[in-house]
């Protein structure tokens, strides 16, 4: 279906009758703007110089219409757009669209005509300039004579349709309108809405049917078809005001707010001078947020009506709140200059407050000044203009002045203007007089204006700024007393009292009260109590770790610290699904529309970008995607019989949904890094080494490119010493592996990791490859060595494990440990079967058994496992020997070596004597007294060392 335009008035799209321009329809069917009449070609070429020039007049003079008027195409059906919504838009939203296209293909335009018109007027006078250089003929000056006369003749041309030159109602129409008004008279509304309908059908573009049937359909109750009908009538008749106001009290009725906006517009158009319609649409405004259009709302009503000052007070307002303070000072101050006999004092104020606000005190005070002098005579002005004038001289330096002007701020104007008072006092805290506010707070908690406890907050920060401590403790627990939920005070509160080392009082300040009211639940309306505020648990563990309370310490932060990781957690989930939630892939898709091949938007090419097309092509496309996956999900559940329910929710809804974390940024603060670190460390020495665990794994994931390098390996430690006291110690192997990895060279790193991997009760396969390929990599490293042949002896495969241990032994030789070993694994190869030097390897370890005692010095364990093993090959008295030198020696406590980070102050639970080797050598002595049947000597020997 097409659209043509055509300047006769016909059904069309177009401009207003006194627009200079037409719409014409292009070669591929659709509307284009087109700056002149359908002409004729040539005709068009030889008068181009001078409609240029003539428009350029115009448009000096002001001539130019660019209005908008709607009209239907010949071949478009009204009825249609009334009837249905194409695609859920309405109908102020295709009139909106339209009009807006219209305006920016008609300065696409201008735009181009501008620069035709202003490279052919130049034309002329580069012409004249050739022709005195040729000589020109004297026709050639005649048509150029002529040619002026003519312009002056065709300037006084008035452009666009004449005074009745548009076409009469023919009789048909006239009768048939008559018959469909008589019809709706006596009710028949069938019959009147058949009749308008051809009437339509006629004459699309009359707006008397559309009005007609608006009528009829609201007598039906019919409230959508009336309003679009409606709707037509008044874009037919754009200028009739009563019908766009009766369409805005239809919206605001049907909470339609979109479209009262539109239809509030179109009135003020039709209707300029109404400004109850302009206070109308300031306040819609206001209830949608849009305090940048109610502000010039504002602003018009106040132009259009300057003894309206309320109006020109809100509009200010208006202004300030959006953060265009500059404007709303500009237009106080164009107001007060051009109306000085009627300035109002409380415009003065308002316009001061601005200034004083932008820290413009000397404006300020010139502007009390002047309205001094203009409006009050010389007398002396209201308190409250004499206040900010006195704050004013305090900011410039004049504080006697200052002072004085403050003076009448005494007695029963302290009383009757607590507002003045504190605003004053504010100002002189602001300015750091601390003593001078304090008084003027003093005078406020004096007349009862205390009672809400921001004075006394206000009393206490002054006490504190002046070093009065006590006394602001004082006014700071009467300011929590009617201010409890005031965080900042209460943490400051805290803060004094622990410096007056009042600790137990600053925890009761802190902790929760003991008679709290039950809760309503997750779905409570409540705000949440001031004791589970994140800043306020933060102090309180503070304070007890600072007490070694390390139980109240972990039970203060451990849940908190827990709810944050776990929110953080579910966020960077729903932060990287970046999918453009559905009412932005509408709001692009509105650019295509090329499906309403049945409405009035037929025939328009999109005005937008090359990106934008592109980008509402792929918003289509989605839209598409998930209506199809939509349908498919609902034809599945109704096939299993299961309930449809929609899920029409997207990511802004999943993202409002979360709840917010007791402890925000808690990964982005260094001293939450501190505070998780201690958390853990607690945890571990409580033995509550799951926790510990969850919370260094969150931790880690969440932080792993924010956490410095130096917490992050303290955490990976902690995380490995923790692995081995869980039931489960491959949750801690990673960790462990990864300190290896860092420190291959090192023992207390070994230590660690095969403290972890002995727990495991199978064989962890990964260990075996991790172990190979450390060997590879580091072939010098001692300690993977050593660990092999323990787990080789594990196994029983003594040769094996005696062949690592001699490899580690030519790497160190002079370790105690590794003589040890070796000694151990020979002396066990010796007593298989499959060896035939068995003497030989006997010796052999036993000469490694006595290197480790030389490099022990002769110490009671060196001598219990020389004993052990000989005891062990059957030499009975060299084993009796050396057990008897076991007896011998008192050995002391000593602390279990502990590994890096590592609480050196939890203490194990062993009970004395763990570190003497005397029992265990007594009970292997009374084995070999009794086997030889010295019955006498094994009682002896239990009943002197192994009797509790």
């Amino acid at each position: 279906m097409s659209s043509n335009l055509d300047g006769e008035g016909h059904n069309n799209l177009d401009s207003s009758p006194t627009s200079p321009r037409s719409n014409e329809i292009g070669d591929d069917g659709r509307m284009e703007l087109n700056g002149t009449s359908r002409k004729d070609k040539a005709q068009q070429q030889e008068e181009e110089e001078d409609e240029c020039e003539e428009d350029c007049v115009d448009e000096e003079d002001g001539i130019r219409d660019d209005t908008y008027t709607f009209r239907f195409d010949g071949n478009m059906d009204p009825l249609t757009f009334a009837e249905d919504d194409a695609f859920g838009v309405q109908p102020y939203q295709q009139f909106e669209r339209l009009e807006h296209e219209y305006e920016a293909l008609a300065e696409k335009k201008r735009k181009a005509l501008a620069t035709h018109h202003h490279r052919h007027c130049e034309s002329p006078l580069k012409k004249s300039r050739k022709e005195e250089i040729s000589a020109a003929r004297m026709e050639e000056i005649m048509e150029a004579m002529n040619y002026g006369l003519r312009r002056k003749s065709r300037k006084a041309k008035k452009r666009g349709r004449h005074k009745g030159s548009k076409k009469k109602l023919s009789p048909e129409v006239t009768r048939k309108l008559g018959s469909a008004t008589l019809h709706y008279a006596h009710g028949q509304y069938e019959e009147a809405i058949s009749v308008l309908k051809e009437v339509v059908r006629i004459a699309p573009n009359l707006p008397d049917p559309y009005h007609t049937l608006g009528l009829i359909y609201n007598a039906i109750g019919d409230k959508k078809k009336s309003l679009n009908f409606y709707m037509l009538a008044a874009h037919l008749t754009p200028k009739d005001s009563s019908l766009w106001k009766l369409l805005v009290n239809w919206s605001i009725e049907q909470g339609n707010v979109g479209q009262a906006r539109y239809c509030l517009s179109k009135a003020i158009t039709a209707d300029p001078e109404d400004t109850s319609l302009r206070f109308q649409r300031a306040c819609l405004y206001l209830e949608l947020g849009e305090y940048q259009k109610a502000a010039e709302s504002y602003e018009q009503i106040s132009r259009l009506c300057p003894e309206n000052v309320e109006a020109l007070k809100t509009a200010t307002m208006l202004y300030q709140k959006c953060g265009m303070k500059d404007h709303s000072a500009s237009i106080l101050e164009e107001y007060l200059r051009d109306h000085p006999s009627e300035a109002n004092l409380h415009l003065v104020e308002l316009l001061a407050r601005i200034h004083m606000e932008n820290n413009a005190h000397t404006k300020a005070l010139q502007h009390i000044e002047h309205a001094q002098k203009v409006c009050c005579g010389g007398k002396e002005l209201p308190l409250y203009l004499i206040t900010k004038a006195g704050i004013c001289r305090m900011h410039l330096g004049d504080i006697e002045t200052a002072e004085t002007m403050f003076g009448v701020l005494q007695g029963a104007n302290a009383s009757g203007h607590p507002h003045l008072v504190s605003e004053v006092a504010d100002s002189l805290m602001a300015l750091e007089h601390y003593k001078s506010a304090l008084k003027y707070y003093m005078i406020l908690e004096g007349n009862g204006e205390a009672n809400n406890g921001f004075v006394h907050l206000k009393i206490a920060r002054c006490c504190l700024f002046s070093n009065e401590r006590v006394k602001a403790i004082e006014y700071f627990y009467k300011a929590l007393h009617a201010l409890q939920n005031n965080i900042q005070a209460r943490l400051t509160l805290a803060s004094l009292l622990l410096e007056e080392d009042k600790e137990d009082e600053a925890i009761s300040v802190l902790s929760p009260p003991k008679d709290i009211e039950p809760t309503l639940g997750p779905n409570s309306d409540k705000s949440k109590p001031w004791w589970l505020d994140g800043k306020i648990k933060l102090k309180l563990c503070q304070i007890y770790k600072a007490k070694g309370l390390t139980e109240a310490f972990v039970a203060t932060i451990f849940p908190s610290v827990r709810e944050s990781l776990f929110v953080e957690t579910i966020q960077l989930k729903v932060k990287t699904r970046k999918r453009l939630p559905k009412r932005v892939l509408f709001e692009r898709a509105k650019v295509l529309d090329d499906h309403q091949n049945d409405n009035v938007f037929h025939g328009f090419r999109p005005v937008a970008s090359t990106s934008d097309l592109s980008k509402a092509s792929r918003a289509k496309r989605l839209l598409q995607k998930k209506a199809t996956a939509k349908e498919a999900r609902k034809a599945a559940a109704l096939a299993a019989g299961v309930d449809w329910k929609s899920d029409d929710s997207d990511d802004d809804s999943q993202r409002q949904g979360l709840r917010e974390a007791p402890l925000p940024n808690l990964l982005k603060d260094e001293e939450h890094h501190h505070l998780i670190i201690d958390l853990c460390k607690a945890l571990a020495s409580l033995q509550r080494y799951w926790e510990a665990m969850e919370v260094i794994n969150l931790t880690l994931k969440l932080a792993s490119k924010t956490l410095p390098i130096e917490k992050e390996e303290e955490l990976r430690s902690l995380g490995a010493q923790i692995a081995y006291n869980i039931t489960d110690p491959t949750h801690g192997w990673d960790y462990a592996r990864h300190i290896v990895n860092q420190h291959p060279y090192s023992f207390a790193a070994w230590n660690c990791y095969y403290k972890v991997i002995s727990r495991l009760e199978n064989r962890y396969s990964k260990h075996n490859k991790f172990l190979h390929g450390i060997r590879v990599k580091h072939k010098d490293s001692i300690p993977p060595i050593v660990i092999s042949g323990h787990q080789l002896t594990m196994i029983s495969q003594h040769q094996a494990a005696a062949r690592e241990y001699l490899e580690a032994y030519k790497l160190m030789p002079d370790s105690p440990l590794i003589n040890l070993c070796v000694g151990s694994a020979l002396i066990n190869l010796a007593l298989g079967f499959r060896l035939h030097n068995k003497h030989q390897c006997l010796l052999q370890g036993l000469a490694f058994l006595y290197n480790n005692l030389q490099f022990c010095e002769s110490s009671q364990e060196a001598l219990f496992n020389i004993a052990r093993a000989c005891q062990h090959v059957g030499l009975i008295t060299l084993a009796t020997a050396y057990y008897e030198k076991v007896l011998a020696i008192r050995v002391k406590d000593y602390p279990i070596p502990k590994l890096p980070n590592e609480n050196p102050d939890v203490k194990e639970n062993l009970e004395p004597g763990y570190c003497d080797l005397r029992r265990e050598a007594a009970f292997n002595l009374h084995l070999i007294y009794k086997k030889s049947g010295a019955f006498d000597l094994a009682r002896q020997v239990l009943k002197d060392y192994c009797t509790l």
